[in-house]
């Protein structure tokens, strides 16, 4: 009766029989129809009600164990949801009894409701997936769609997936999620359409294409681990679809997993080669192969290392690294593999410059040695810093390393350990190129031994630090500098990226060394002269006699090759070489103790803190008055070849320790004792041509009876000369014998003029607004200026030899016209 007032559409009336019918049922039958009393409450619009009774009976059956009732209520339930659109909570059910369905045919029951009301429990594993997938696609959940459909692929049999119907729905809606899906992650992948060379698509391509789009969604999302899984997956279903493994090159990368994610894209670019569709092969010029990135990054890391010190401490390890083992340990670390992973497309070069530079960064120590330091073999021997034994002097060696790590660098050096010393190329090697490390170094860290904590303004001032030799150039020379204490505090607890910052410091140190603050800050080999480098380096001391000179090599750019046991010869070797390098005559500006190596050189650098006799500015009215007199006693022709061969002269020069150097020479003619003092040093009085009367200290027992070998010489050609007037100077090939003289009084006559005349000015091209004549007188009133004379003795085959006075010679020319006057170049042992 209740089906056939069902069958009428009496929904009420069916409800009332079906009460009526339970008092003649036994208990299955009443199941059933308590299930069926459920679908017609949910038919009729309780639906809710119908689906709270229905989950009553599943657990109901699932406490019986009732294996067939538990089947059928839950197959019931999920269509119920299905019906209300909540298609996940369908599947759910659905997924949860797969396993009791009876074997080979159709639960009877659910027949018989199929019949009563038109429900169809047939493929409800796949219809209940399609509709949810379609119901999140159309809300714009394609993400939630993907994974309800990939899912639903997995659980399908090959028979159900085989169905055209099911390829056919599989195939349109993939192409729809991995359209919606490629828009959505194409920054991650820089994404192009690597596809339109594919003429044809297979299901398993297409379904590579789908976890590819969704992969990179993943990963624009961050979520490494799942986009992996995807990009495996992509590759699993088709091995030839090259974007699979960049997607799992996208992921490696992202995880941080730079080893994988170089094998990935490798295993990219070996299928797109062996791709069989030609557009897809075309793609491989579009992209750098990892050798190609590494071969773009070999020479940078060469020559960076070529500037880096030969030596470092790592200081993770303690160990002492040369440059083959520096370059093994950055491409064993992560930075390395991440640059090279990083470039797919193109070189990054100045990316690759930056991230060398930064890995190879090191720093450097400047301290005063204190005795038995850590060196070379200790660490060897100990196999690492960190193992050295517990003494001061290598806690020291371990604060510095620790230091650099906090500052963030790999690499720390130190002139104890860093450079094997029983190795003379790899000494001078390390000596000659000390001052390039300093300049090139991310930060030098300055130790200051004496300076207790806390530290006071002037300690550092008067530390012994500043007297050392080779810490003139680690104070000058770093662009990034800090000071410690005692205790490896900050000097002054003044901290920050850089102490050359700090006005406090950087005005100390200008204080105490008397040079400009931006000097120390900024410094430049070009922002001193030779005189004032000098006087910088005349307050320091060394342990090592050599070390005066070889300290100096970068300050001076100096080319001497340092040679331990040569003792003050390497301070002739350097001062000679400035001389060479560029004419500079400014060292032969000293008194005290000649130099074994050339009487014109200082036996001690120390005579550089001698301030010398400046020589005013001649200029303005004082010197037009000047020129005004020497008009009236000066012919013009002579004026002219005076200031001719004054122009003219060579540079000075060495040639075997032999001073070659251009000057103008003014003749003894008489030579008196005026008075004996204490410790040999004897009082002469000179008269000299040109000059006059000239007196000076010298401890040299000097020839009484034959002044004539005796000499005062004004070498300072540069000043005499003044501004340069566009005459370059003559070629020095012709300097060395007397013959290149000439005295005043032969500029009257032609005789043995002609030998020796260089160009004539005639030649040159004439400054505008001042004739030569002109030029010559104002050279020539600079000559009469008071000037610092060297005094020297003839030698037996015609050299000279500088006489060491105790005390500056400060004298004035008198009588320009004398014929005793002359240009030279003299030759002094």
């Amino acid at each position: 009766m209740a089906l056939a007032l069902l069958g009428q559409g009496d929904r009420e009336g069916a409800l009332w029989a079906f009460d009526l019918a339970f008092y003649d049922c036994g208990l299955h039958d009443i199941r059933l129809l308590l299930l069926l009393k459920s679908i017609l409450l949910f038919e009729s619009g309780n639906q809710d009600q119908a689906i709270a009774r229905v989950e009553h009976f599943v657990t109901r059956a699932n406490d019986d164990d009732d294996d067939d009732a538990t089947y059928l209520h839950t197959q019931v339930l999920g269509v119920m949801h299905m019906k209300k659109s909540n298609y996940g909570r369908a599947i759910q059910l659905f997924e949860r009894v797969k396993n009791l369905a009876p074997k080979g045919t159709q639960c009877p029951s659910l027949v018989t409701i199929s019949l009563i009301f038109g429900w169809s429990f047939s493929g409800l594993d796949i219809v209940a997936p399609k509709h949810l997938c379609e119901t999140l696609f159309g809300e714009e959940r394609t993400a939630e769609a993907v994974d309800v459909f990939l899912d639903m692929i997995k659980s399908l049999g090959e028979e159900t997936q085989g169905s055209d119907e099911i390829v056919a729905w599989v195939a349109d809606f993939t192409q729809k999620c991995t359209t919606a899906l490629e828009q959505v992650g194409g920054e991650v992948f820089k994404y192009v359409k690597h596809d339109n060379g594919v003429t044809q698509h297979s299901p398993a391509l297409s379904l590579s294409r789908l976890f590819v789009a969704r992969s990179r969604v993943r990963a624009e999302k961050g979520l490494w681990k799942d986009a992996l899984q995807d990009a495996n997956e992509a590759v699993k279903a088709d091995p030839t679809y090259p974007w699979g493994y960049e997607a799992k090159y996208v992921a490696f990368r992202g995880a941080e997993r730079y080893d994988e994610a170089i094998d990935a894209f490798e295993s990219m670019l070996r299928v797109v080669e062996q791709s069989q569709y030609p557009a897809v092969r075309q793609l491989r010029k579009n992209y750098i192969s990892p050798s190609d990135a590494i071969a773009a990054i070999d020479p940078v890391v060469r020559g960076i290392l070529k500037s880096c010190p030969l030596v470092v401490i790592d200081v993770t390890t303690g160990h002492l690294c040369d440059t083959a083992e520096r370059m093994r340990i950055f491409k064993a670390r992560s930075k390395f593999k991440e640059l090279v992973s990083s470039m797919t497309r193109e070189l990054d070069h100045e990316r690759i410059l930056r991230v060398v530079t930064s890995f190879f960064g090191y720093v450097m120590l400047s301290h005063a040695w204190q005795g038995n330091e850590p060196s070379f073999q200790d660490v060897n021997e100990f196999k690492s810093v960190q193992n050295l034994p517990d003494t001061p002097l290598n806690q020291k060696l371990r604060n510095f390393c620790e230091e650099t790590r906090k500052l963030g660098y790999n690499w720390a050096w130190s002139d104890t350990c860093c450079i094997d010393k029983t190795t003379s190329s790899i000494l001078n090697q390390s000596l000659t190129s000390m001052y390039k490390w300093y300049a090139d170094s991310a930060a030098t860290l300055v130790f200051l031994s004496g300076v207790g904590h806390p530290s006071n303004l002037g300690d550092l001032a008067h530390s012994l630090w500043m007297t050392r030799a080779w810490t003139l150039q680690e104070l000058l020379v770093p662009q990034v500098i800090f000071f410690y204490d005692a205790e490896w505090q900050p000097y002054l607890g003044i901290t920050g990226a850089n102490h050359k910052e700090s006005p406090e410091i950087m005005q100390e140190l200008a204080d105490a060394i008397n040079i400009p603050r931006g000097t120390i800050v900024r410094f430049s080999p070009g922002d001193l002269g030779v005189r004032e480098k000098l006087r910088l380096a005349s307050t320091r001391n060394a342990m090592v006699e050599e070390d005066v000179a070889y300290s100096l090599i970068g300050i001076f750019q100096s080319d001497i090759r340092p040679h331990y046991g040569e003792g003050a010869d390497a301070l002739g070797h350097l001062l000679e070489e400035i001389v060479a390098r560029s004419g500079e005559v400014a060292v032969l500006a000293w008194s005290g103790k000649s130099s074994s190596y050339n009487s014109c050189l200082p036996a001690s650098i120390s005579v550089y803190s001698q301030i010398p006799y400046n020589v005013p500015s001649l200029e303005g009215e004082e010197m037009e008055t000047c020129i005004t007199e020497l008009r009236g006693k000066l012919p013009q022709r002579q004026a002219l070849s005076l200031y001719n061969h004054i122009s003219f002269l060579p540079p000075a020069r060495f040639a075997t320790r032999r001073l070659h150097l251009p000057c103008i020479v003014f003749s003894v003619r008489r030579l008196v004792i005026q008075e004996l003092r204490g410790g040999n040093e004897k009082l002469y009085r000179a008269r000299v041509s040109g000059i006059g009367k000239v007196e000076f200290t010298t401890a040299d027992d000097l020839p009484l009876d034959k002044p004539q070998k005796l000499v005062f010489v004004h070498p300072w050609i540069r000043h005499i000369r003044g501004p340069s007037d566009g005459i370059t100077w003559g070629d020095d090939s012709e300097s060395d014998s007397d013959s290149d003289s000439i005295s005043v009084s032969d500029l009257g006559g032609d005789a043995g003029w002609d030998e020796v005349a260089p160009p004539s000015l005639l030649d040159a091209d004439p400054v505008p607004q001042i004739d030569d004549y002109t030029r010559a007188l104002q050279m020539i009133a600079r000559l009469r200026q008071p000037f610092t004379a060297l005094l020297l003795i003839q030698q037996p085959n015609g050299e000279y030899r500088r006489v060491a006075a105790e005390h500056e010679i400060v004298v004035s020319v008198i009588d320009i016209t004398s014929k005793h006057v002359q240009v030279k170049v003299l030759e002094i042992l």
